[in-house]
């Protein structure tokens, strides 16, 4: 199919393409079919109509668009790969040529469409990162035996006034100038005084009262539509207990882990907590290198994806601060973002969006020049661990994605993290003691691979293998640290 390229600028290109004769021949016939299908024309059978009739009765026009309509995006496919150009959007198409004598047709059309940029990927071991280096200091292992000691600790009733460490449970009912606000009116909940995390003043409120006391004192919403606003808060105590927590020994050790000592205890925590320092020192270098590659690259983006790109992020984070009740200025009050006002604040989002944009940009091209695939275990593999964290099963994240035609989307993702993974493979990444990180070696959940033991265990029978492969039971302490860290989630939320 005869195509030509011409350069309108250094990211777009307008394509001349012909398509001959016998390459529309098949969608010339395929429209006669169609229009045949779908017409009634007395005196002939439907879809039985011959080609002349359609042409007298509905045009030969119609037959024409539709069949050029059919035939438009595989010529297009095929002139961009024959000029080995990466379209960056949609075309805008224009039909330029129609020439029909009944028995041959010419069409031409042109497509002008941004492209990715020229650019090489810079020599990639010559890149270099450093990363913090892996602390996990004893308050933390502390903090985490704290967490699962208030999940093991028992409540008991009391007839008494709340004090600091006491579990309450409270009802809330918010209000301005006597009217009553419904999103600031809440039942049954259960907070433990001193804990913090809810309405100032609230700690100081619920102290001193027993069940069935009220009190009313002013505080600002937190969220919600009068979110930042002043409201009365009176708050209702209808059950105070009294919190004992587990004494830290070795009983405690063994109710909550498979081992028999506290020290062991806490040396299988210690080791929990620097496996998820290394995943989060990995994610760390992966960034900085990225970053690191970006910025010895100067690419030129499309206005038109830039415009494109910076109004899709900016409603998308326009519609979940609205589904949040926030406003940006509630937002920056609220959170720990460094943009002062509002304009910083979309000023860094877009920085953000380009910068993305720029990653997905270079990583596409690094995939293309390392000739990096997907395998149907690499989707599967990725659809385990989007189930995981949507709280699906496999089964019903793979339905999602065919019903909401996402196959595409996450091949695509798979590409650019195979691409990221051999990008950070080849760079250098050092902490901060110069010791050279080897991040590959780096499992999932944190654990580091020994190299000698893959090799040796190349020689292992399947049997061994299997039997090495089954699941280990579940302590307590597992459950409860999972709860724990669902709940801190939670709540950073």
């Amino acid at each position: 199919m005869p195509s030509t390229l011409e350069q309108l600028t250094s990211n777009r290109v307008k394509l001349t393409v012909e398509i001959p004769f016998d390459e529309l021949k098949p969608s010339l016939d395929k429209a006669y079919k169609d229009i045949a299908a779908q017409v009634n024309v007395p005196g002939f059978r439907k879809g039985k109509v011959p080609a002349p009739v359609i042409d007298q009765r509905f045009g030969r026009g119609a037959v024409l668009q539709e069949a050029i309509n059919d035939a438009l995006p595989e010529a297009y496919s095929s002139a961009v790969n024959e000029n080995k150009i990466v379209p960056l959007g949609q075309p805008d198409i224009e039909v330029t040529k129609l020439e029909d004598n009944h028995k041959d047709v010419v069409v031409e059309f042109t497509a002008e469409v941004d492209v990715r940029p020229d650019f090489e990927i810079p020599e990639l071991s010559a890149v270099e990162v450093e990363v913090p280096v892996i602390e996990v200091p004893d308050e933390d292992v502390e903090e985490r035996i704290e967490t699962l000691r208030q999940r093991f600790a028992t409540n008991t009733e009391v007839d008494r006034a709340a004090a600091e460490g006491d579990v309450v449970v409270i009802d809330l009912k918010g209000s301005q100038d006597g009217e009553l606000l419904e999103d600031a009116t809440s039942e049954g909940i259960t907070y433990k005084l001193g804990s913090g995390g809810m309405l100032d003043g609230l700690d100081e409120a619920v102290t001193g009262l027993k069940a069935g006391e009220a009190k009313t004192f002013s505080s600002e919403l937190l969220g919600g539509p009068h979110a930042g606003e002043k409201a009365d808060i009176e708050v209702t105590v209808t059950k105070v207990s009294e919190q004992q927590l587990p004494e830290v020994d070795d009983e405690f050790a063994q109710l909550i882990s498979q081992f028999d000592t506290v020290d062991e205890m806490r040396d299988d925590l210690r080791k929990s907590l620097e496996a998820q320092a290394r995943l989060d020192q990995a994610a760390d270098a992966r960034d900085k290198v990225l970053e690191a590659v970006i910025g010895k690259i100067d690419i030129e983006l499309p206005q038109a994806l830039v415009d494109s790109e910076l109004e899709a992020r900016r409603n998308q984070v326009s519609q979940q601060l609205a589904q949040a009740g926030l406003t940006v200025e509630q937002y920056l009050k609220e959170s720990e973002e460094e943009a002062e006002d509002e304009d910083a604040f979309w000023t860094e989002i877009e920085k953000r969006s380009l910068d993305a944009l720029k990653a997905q940009i270079v990583l596409d091209k690094l995939a293309d020049d390392q000739e990096i695939g997907v395998e149907q275990n690499d989707l599967s593999e990725l659809i385990v661990r989007k189930a995981q964290q949507s709280g699906n099963t496999p089964e019903q994240e793979a339905q999602h994605m065919m019903e909401h035609n996402h196959i595409a989307e996450w091949m695509e993702e798979i590409r650019r993290g195979k691409a990221l993974a051999a990008m950070v493979n080849e760079a250098t990444v050092k902490d901060a003691t110069g010791e050279v990180l080897e991040l590959d070696r780096i499992q999932a959940d944190g654990s580091i691979t020994d190299a000698v033991a893959e090799e040796d265990a190349e020689d292992i029978p399947a049997d061994a293998e299997d039997a090495d492969e089954a699941p280990a039971d579940e302590t307590p302490a597992d459950a409860a640290e999972a709860e724990a860290d669902a709940d801190e989630a939670a709540a950073e939320k």
